[in-house]
């Protein structure tokens, strides 16, 4: 067989196995913080901060705490390695990406759901009726 044959199977083939394992790593689960728990993986967490809980950056560390509800009620204080994330006080949902160890969720990023602006206020309209 012609040696850039070979190398060109060899070549596909490494980039294959290599797409596969790349997909299988960064492919994370949701799951709540009690599966989170037991599963002793990264996971991510839907849920809601905690608004009566105290929320705290480091900027020594750049590190940012704040306590998280998942959709089962359940609370966790969450540890972000970085900044607060762009309009964290609106968000309507969170979605932290991480692993649970200790009863703290330490979230390697975190996702803000903010309210859609082009939705409008149904009670609002309604009264205009």
């Amino acid at each position: 067989m012609n040696f850039r044959f070979i190398l060109g199977i060899v070549v596909i083939v490494a980039s294959i196995i290599f797409a596969s394992i790349s997909f299988t790593e960064t492919n994370i689960e949701y799951m709540s913080f009690n599966q989170a728990l037991r599963a002793d993986k990264k996971a991510q967490v839907k849920g809601e901060w905690v608004k009566d809980k105290p929320v705290y950056f480091d900027p020594v560390k750049n590190s940012f705490s704040f306590y998280m509800k998942d959709d089962n009620e359940t609370e966790f204080q969450v540890i972000l390695e970085g900044a607060k994330p762009n309009n964290f006080e609106i968000a309507e949902s969170i979605v932290a990406k991480g692993k649970c160890s200790d009863n703290i969720f330490h979230a390697s990023s975190v996702l803000t759901k903010c309210p859609s602006k082009y939705e409008g206020n149904t009670e609002a309209l309604k009264n205009t009726i």
